[in-house]
């Protein structure tokens, strides 16, 4: 494989394009060699979920557009992004808030420290942010 392979998406922040972006992801995937009947594929599926959910709902119409970047390099580390273009940062709830959303964040912070990786959140030049994890890329040897 490449030393380096780059993947990218932009779509409307519309719900129907969370469901976009995952299937992108994971057709991107497959291309790279992780079959989508992994556990790895499930986890980053869900991941990208939580992403673009959150690019979609928490930017109050202010990010008409948000972008997916996928990268592998040298077949060790895979990073993917969602950016938009609203400067407010994701906020950590604290444990003891009950509400029935807000969790995406817990959720993708768990999930990629489960699997050995970091989260990023940073700014864009634009005034936007990028909220990234980086992942081990580990594609198994055949089904779960």
């Amino acid at each position: 494989m490449a030393d380096h392979l780059e993947a990218s998406v932009t779509l409307p922040s519309d719900p129907a394009s969370v469901s976009a972006a995952r299937a992108y992801v994971a057709s991107v995937l497959a291309e790279w060699g992780l079959p989508g009947d992994t556990e790895a594929a499930d986890t980053i599926r869900l991941i990208v979920s939580e992403l673009a959910t959150n690019a979609v709902q928490h930017t109050f119409g202010l990010s008409p557009t948000f972008t997916v970047d996928i990268a592998l390099d040298r077949d060790e580390n895979l990073r993917v992004g969602v950016t938009d273009s609203h400067p407010r940062f994701p906020k950590r709830l604290p444990a003891a808030v009950q509400q029935d959303n807000g969790r995406g964040m817990v959720i993708i912070r768990w999930l990629t420290a489960e699997a050995g990786g970091r989260l990023r959140v940073r700014p864009t030049r634009e005034g936007g942010k990028t909220v990234s994890i980086e992942l081990p890329w580990t594609v198994p040897v055949g089904p779960r």
